[in-house]
């Protein structure tokens, strides 16, 4: 699917990303639009999968969780069907709240969140260790957050013809 966005359409992505739960009516004034308008561009924008969905981002402290890690998990083996069967496995794990296939020294790269140390350790012991092909897992502990964001920059959108009024995404 093709999809032509405006400069509006970039506005309004900017504001949603920033405050997900502002009204179409809030919006239209921000960006100088009529409700009706902002309505439409919402919706045909979620139709093209640029906006995947809204959600409430919680501060996992506050819900007790007060140990993140990143995981670096390598596997004993290679292989469309060792690498489905761990990947399907480990989206099946609550703590993981992000996980990537990687280069470099490890397979995939995951964001955990556990209670205490204690509880990590026994997530590391009794469940990631033993997912499908686990062979080594190397962990670091997040000391202090210095930046998290949810915010993707759009600039760059902009910047390489900034007298182009539309830019054209296709959906893959």
């Amino acid at each position: 699917m093709m999809i032509t966005v405006d400069r509006h359409d970039l506005s309004l992505l900017n504001e949603l990303q920033r405050n997900g739960e502002a009204t179409n009516a809030a919006l239209a004034e921000v960006l100088h639009l009529s409700v009706s308008q902002v309505g439409r561009r919402v919706q045909r924008l979620r139709e093209a999968g640029i906006i995947d969905h809204y959600a409430a981002v919680l501060e996992p402290t506050t819900v007790g969780l007060d140990v993140m890690a990143f995981v670096h998990i390598t596997l004993d083996r290679h292989g469309e069907k060792r690498g489905d069967a761990f990947e399907q496995a480990i989206r099946d794990v609550p703590e993981v709240m992000e996980c990537f296939s990687v280069t470099g020294e490890a397979d995939y790269v995951a964001r955990v969140v556990s209670h205490d140390l204690a509880s990590f350790a026994d997530l590391m012991m009794k469940e990631i260790l033993l997912l499908p092909g686990v062979v080594n897992v190397k962990s670091n502990i997040a000391l202090k957050k210095i930046k998290q964001s949810t915010v993707l920059p759009l600039e760059h959108i902009v910047r390489p013809n900034p007298r182009k009024q539309r830019i054209e995404f296709t959906r893959t």
